[in-house]
């Protein structure tokens, strides 16, 4: 059985808080809200899943100032602002942070409902994109340092024979590195370690 989604609602407006969390409730989504940021920051995981609703004006500490806390923390944690009184440069700011979206109250339900389907749809894809990172940093740390600086050179486009050149090594050497390298990364192909050193940033990609 597949848990329900979880969104968390951040929202000085206790009437609000009530009628949202009826209304995702009733829609199958597990509701943790809170009453203002500081609460939310106490009980928060920076790996949860779930999507954030989060309203802009609030004391103590603002929607957009939670979303930077957030940022700093590393959290995958997808925003959807919602806000009585925003304006256009504050919704730009939010978006450019990274914001699913910027809705203003009152919002339809549907707008809402489809708006967190999104943001928790964009989460889960953060999420498996930094697990996957976390493995590839897993497997390159199982290649000894000679593995690292062949991987490093083979991802360039250099052939063989420059490679061993430039470490000082025989050709038939770089390529046992080179097998190993392929076999530790866990690919058969060229491409693909190359894929992996874009995803790694060792590469600057070319697109």
């Amino acid at each position: 059985m597949i848990p329900p989604q979880k969104v968390f609602l951040v929202d000085d407006e206790p009437a609000l808080l009530r009628a949202l969390s009826r209304l995702l409730r009733a829609e199958g989504f597990e509701v943790i809200p809170f009453t203002n940021a500081t609460d939310f920051l106490k009980a928060h995981e920076p790996d949860a899943p779930g999507c954030l609703v989060l309203d802009v004006s609030m004391p103590s500490m603002t929607g957009l100032e939670l979303q930077q806390h957030l940022i700093d923390a590393g959290s995958n944690l997808s925003i959807i602002f919602l806000t009585g009184n925003g304006d256009i440069p504050m919704s730009v700011r939010a978006i450019k942070a990274g914001a699913v979206d910027f809705l203003t109250k009152p919002v339809k339900d549907s707008e809402l409902i489809g708006a967190i389907r999104l943001g928790i749809k964009k989460t889960n894809e953060k999420r498996s994109t930094q697990n996957e990172i976390t493995s590839l940093k897993n497997r390159l740390k199982l290649l000894t340092t000679r593995e690292q600086e062949v991987f490093l050179h083979v991802v360039t486009g250099e052939p063989n024979k420059q490679i061993a050149s430039s470490l000082g090594i025989t050709e038939q050497t770089v390529k046992v590195h080179r097998g190993r390298v392929m076999h530790k990364m866990g690919v058969d192909s060229l491409a693909q370690l190359v894929l992996i050193a874009e995803r790694l940033g060792l590469l600057v990609s070319k697109d």
